[in-house]
């Protein structure tokens, strides 16, 4: 006589509590409160804050410094099934500068004014860091498990390249992710309009990678009112000039052409992104083309000039700076243009050159976290997406974890999101940080 197996039940997720959904916003506010501008600063306190809401509610958690100041937090959430490959979520507590004269409330206030909380580090990331801290409260005091073990990790150093965060912890504490196999921290999962009614939710699967350069013009030192066919200023800047002024080729990698081709259909637009003119296809879209216009292609820009110590004096020597960023496959492409833009007399060297990355949008891991978006907001459609910057997830990449960006944030249709970045007058919407819970509350449920 045989017999059926008996269905396994499925746990009914447990939803953010109203608690939960209070406390964030003071999470947040008090986060804002600590300066971790970097370089001015560091995170130690900030850090040693957060070791102690993790403790008043039993989670134990491990304060790593990588050098005087440069704190880094890392706890375990112990998940329903032990057997599963555990998921990382990460945040740093680093923030840029603000200089508080451009801004209309103290950048370091926390002040909640208009339905928004502001300050630096609201979007990036204290509100991320803030959710994260208000969901592990809030399994801890209901004995909520997560589905898969949930590992914290708090970070230091991220907007200066991590070498004092994830890249350190990375080379010098891989066992603290030990058993991780993927990751979600910033870089996607927010909300942008599509129309007057619908949101796309791009959730991060790719990034440009990094190249930022040094260029060096030598040339001949010598008076400032006499000719001279080998001035470093002068090469210099025409080198610039040239770099700055080019624009690279379309390059559409796979998350992109799929955000567009999604963009497209709900939009009802007949699209065809293997045109000869890409750039009427793309005018079809309307202001979804300009959003996406900074990863369609690789960029390079330069940002710091140095030359010279007095003005009867042509310098021998000139230096510059360059940001450069590469989209996943196409490094060389633009490594190869940027010497061919230089004049001979100069040379280039890296400051920081780290790794596009890109994985594939699939998996129950990307089930998870459409799904928590679509139930919290039936107007929302998560699709894939390539940051155009980088983040922590290059580091944790080395340890083959599989990185995604995925914050859980619904905006105002009228903020700038993008423009808030390093921006001044940063600021978070209440219900955005309250979103936010329920939505990550629901994916470490169902992830």
């Amino acid at each position: 006589m045989s017999t059926s197996p008996v269905p396994v039940p499925v746990p009914v997720p447990v939803p953010a509590s109203e608690e939960a959904q209070r406390e964030v916003v003071d999470l947040c506010a008090e986060l804002i409160r600590f300066d971790t501008s970097n370089p001015t600063s560091d995170e130690r306190a900030c850090a040693d804050w957060v070791v102690a809401r993790l403790a008043e509610v039993g989670i134990a958690s491990e304060l790593v410094e990588s050098a005087p100041g440069r704190a880094n937090v890392i706890a375990r959430i112990p998940g329903a099934d032990p057997a599963r490959g555990a998921l990382l979520v990460h945040g740093h507590l680093d923030v840029v500068p603000a200089d508080s004269a451009e801004w209309q409330v103290p950048p370091f206030s926390g002040e909640i004014r208009d339905g928004y909380l502001w300050g630096r580090g609201a979007i990036d990331m204290k509100d991320t860091v803030a959710v994260m801290l208000a969901t592990a409260r809030h399994f801890a005091r209901t004995g909520t498990r997560p589905a898969r073990e949930i590992v914290l990790a708090f970070l230091a150093d991220e907007e200066a390249g991590g070498k004092f965060g994830a890249h350190w912890l990375v080379e010098h504490r891989p066992e603290l992710f030990a058993g991780v196999t993927e990751a979600i921290g910033e870089g996607g999962g927010f909300s942008y309009a599509l129309d007057d009614t619908r949101r796309l939710y791009p959730i991060e699967n790719a990034q440009r990678g990094m190249a930022w350069m040094e260029l060096t013009a030598s040339g001949r030192a010598g008076h400032g009112s006499s000719p001279n066919d080998e001035n470093a200023v002068t090469d210099l800047a025409e080198s610039l000039t040239r770099i700055g002024r080019h624009t690279f080729p379309v390059r559409l990698i796979e998350p992109v052409r799929a955000l567009l081709t999604e963009a497209a259909r709900l939009q009802g637009v007949d699209l065809d992104l293997d045109a000869d003119d890409l750039d009427a296809e793309l005018a079809k879209l309307g202001h979804v083309a300009d959003f996406m216009q900074v990863v369609l292609r690789n960029s390079a820009n330069p940002t710091m000039f140095t030359a010279g110590y007095q003005t009867n004096v042509i310098p021998g020597r000139a230096t510059a700076r360059v940001d450069g960023r590469f989209l996943p496959g196409h490094e060389q492409e633009l490594i190869d243009t940027i010497d061919a833009l230089l004049l001979p007399s100069v040379s280039r060297e890296w400051v920081n050159h780290d790794i596009a990355m890109e994985t594939t949008f699939d998996g129950p891991l990307v089930d998870a976290m459409c799904a928590a978006v679509r139930a919290e907001d039936p107007d929302g459609h998560p699709v894939p997406y390539c940051n155009p910057g980088g983040t922590d997830a290059k580091a944790f990449t080395e340890l083959d974890i599989r990185c995604f960006g995925f914050k859980g944030l619904k905006l105002p249709h009228d903020l700038d999101y993008g423009r808030l970045f390093h921006g001044v007058d940063e600021r978070v919407p209440l219900e955005g940080l309250r979103f936010g819970v329920r939505v990550m509350t629901r994916l470490w449920q169902e992830c």
